[in-house]
């Protein structure tokens, strides 16, 4: 683990990114921010692949592979092989899919097992899904630390986030992968906290799939589209229960069978967001030289300044994260009765971090755009939000929509 600002040198790279002087931004595991080479390249897409060369774009831009040509540069992060991944939709359809086909790969089987930590959505889709079904599926949630003996022969996939999104607690792919193959599971990680934030390598782990998000540590911007992967041995195997157009095997045939495509092409669901996911091929051009290693070095020695100023002068908060930096990913979560107010008042101040239900203040660590000195400057804030009671005003009170 690193122990020194200095091994950061490389880091931060905020000149990269549109940041208003005044914010300290600690929410990147929410939604990343705008980086600046994209704007000139949105531009270029509205004005000239669309604005000029109208449905030409579609070969001439090559946006019709835009989908895999994004998917691969995803999965240099993420240890996936060459054309194992494909981008599209949302996190919750790219959900359905991996799990719908992980219950057809084990069709004597009705026991889709996750745990408390998983993201809500994930768990919505699993039941809107047993519902559809109307086979005799049963969704069983376990604690986080109970993952592991709860795996047996009667599961047929398991669906884990690898980060936990309140807590920031890691699971051990390699480990929980290898009792799920063991007692014959189909295993499917989230990686929604996970890409671009920590070291991952889905080969390695022989996982079956993975799903994941890019509007977080990947900054593809509000709403950008979800990615899948598929280890390639069982891709063919996949039956796609959203047979849309875009998976067939010759869409442009206009046949009235579908047959899906031979590839992670037969994933694809709709037609491609092709300005959003312009921005995100954009954005990922950061990620060219970086070295995902260096970048979880960074995150450590963050995380671990947060915790220890926090806990050195703000006692009115629990850590709720692991303690140990190898178990948790790039963000740090106190709990604090009056945490929502708390979260309001020192955004008001400027430094952005977020809340989730019941009391957890929630702050991440992306060491692209922050330091250590940014770290000492939020808990800075902290400190006088908390000893003076500034959160301790109707303003602050009042819940919004979005936490």
């Amino acid at each position: 683990m690193t122990e020194s600002i200095d091994t950061m040198a490389t880091f931060p790279r905020k000149h990269l990114f549109e940041m208003p002087n005044d914010v300290i931004y600690l929410d990147g595991n929410s939604l990343g921010p705008l980086p600046k080479n994209v704007l000139s390249r949105v531009n270029e897409v509205i004005t000239k692949e669309w604005g000029e060369r109208l449905i030409r774009g579609w070969n001439d831009s090559k946006w019709m592979e835009q989908p895999l040509r994004v998917g691969n540069q995803i999965g240099k992060l993420i240890g996936a092989l060459e054309n194992t991944v494909i981008m599209g939709d949302t996190l919750s359809i790219k959900v359905y899919q991996a799990l719908s086909a992980a219950l057809e790969l084990n069709p004597q089987r009705r026991v889709i097992l996750s745990d408390s930590g998983n993201f809500p959505t994930d768990l919505y889709m699993a039941q809107g899904l047993i519902q559809s079904l109307n086979n005799g599926y049963e969704l069983h949630i376990v604690e986080p630390e109970d993952v592991i003996t709860a795996i047996d022969e009667t599961v047929a996939a398991v669906m884990i986030t690898h980060v936990d999104y309140r807590t920031g607690r890691m699971h051990n792919m390699q480990r929980i992968t290898q009792k799920a193959h063991k007692n014959g599971a189909v295993m499917i990680w989230d990686l929604a906290h996970s890409a671009g934030a920590v070291p991952v390598d889905l080969s390695a782990s022989n996982c079956d799939m993975a799903v994941g998000c890019t509007y977080k540590y990947l900054n593809g911007g509000p709403g950008s589209p979800a990615f899948i992967y598929v280890r390639p041995d069982i891709i063919e195997k996949l039956r796609p229960t959203l047979s849309g157009w875009m998976g067939h095997d010759s869409p442009f045939a206009f046949t009235q069978a579908y047959q899906p495509a031979k590839s992670i092409e037969r994933l694809r669901v709709g037609t491609p967001p092709v300005i959003q996911l312009s921005i995100l091929e954009e954005a990922l051009k950061i990620w060219q030289d970086v070295d995902m290693n260096q970048i979880r070095d960074a995150s450590i020695v963050l995380s671990e300044t947060l915790i220890r100023e926090v806990e050195k002068r703000c006692p009115q908060l629990k850590l709720v994260s692991p303690r140990d930096p190898l178990q948790r990913g790039s963000q740090v979560s106190f709990a604090f009765e009056h945490g929502y107010a708390a979260m309001q008042s020192i955004i008001a101040q400027g430094v952005i971090g977020d809340f989730r239900a019941p009391d957890i203040m929630r702050f991440g660590l992306t060491p692209l755009y922050l330091d250590e000195q940014d770290v000492i400057s939020a808990v800075d804030v902290l400190e006088t939000v908390l000893n003076q009671r500034l959160w301790d005003k109707l303003d602050f009170q009042k819940t919004r929509r979005v936490t």
